[in-house]
């Protein structure tokens, strides 16, 4: 197992499966649907609670809860930490084309601030 940024594209420089599966989620996290989704499930909690139902759909109900947060909380994260590197990269490419303008070199910076435009929609 390799532990690396979830921003860094696989070998085919195209994001993989799961960070494709962590944007959508974030998409839809955002959504009203999820809302109306998450007031729902608290619903259903209150609703058991005051019922009385029998423990097992109260355990049922929490863990439902639970597992919904851990998968949100899972994906939400590699989403930002994708977003926070393209960012960094940003403005590694500015500072670096502005270092260069400075000093009147002619290098690679501009091309890389050139390719670092849009970066968080192709990682």
């Amino acid at each position: 197992m390799v532990f690396r940024h979830p921003a860094k594209k696989s070998e085919e420089g195209r994001a993989g499966r799961f960070e494709r599966l962590a944007e959508l989620a974030s998409n839809f996290t955002s959504s009203a649907v999820f809302s109306a989704l998450c007031v729902a499930l608290v619903g259903c909690l209150i609703v058991v609670h005051v019922l009385g139902l029998p423990m097992e759909w109260q355990h049922l109900a929490g863990d439902s809860i639970g597992a919904v947060s851990l998968l949100t909380l899972a994906l939400l994260k590699n989403s930002e930490r994708r977003a926070e590197h393209a960012i960094q990269r940003k403005l590694d490419a500015i500072a670096a084309a502005l270092l260069e303008e400075q000093q009147g070199k002619d290098g690679r910076a501009h091309e890389d601030l050139e390719s670092a435009i849009r970066m968080e929609e192709r990682l």
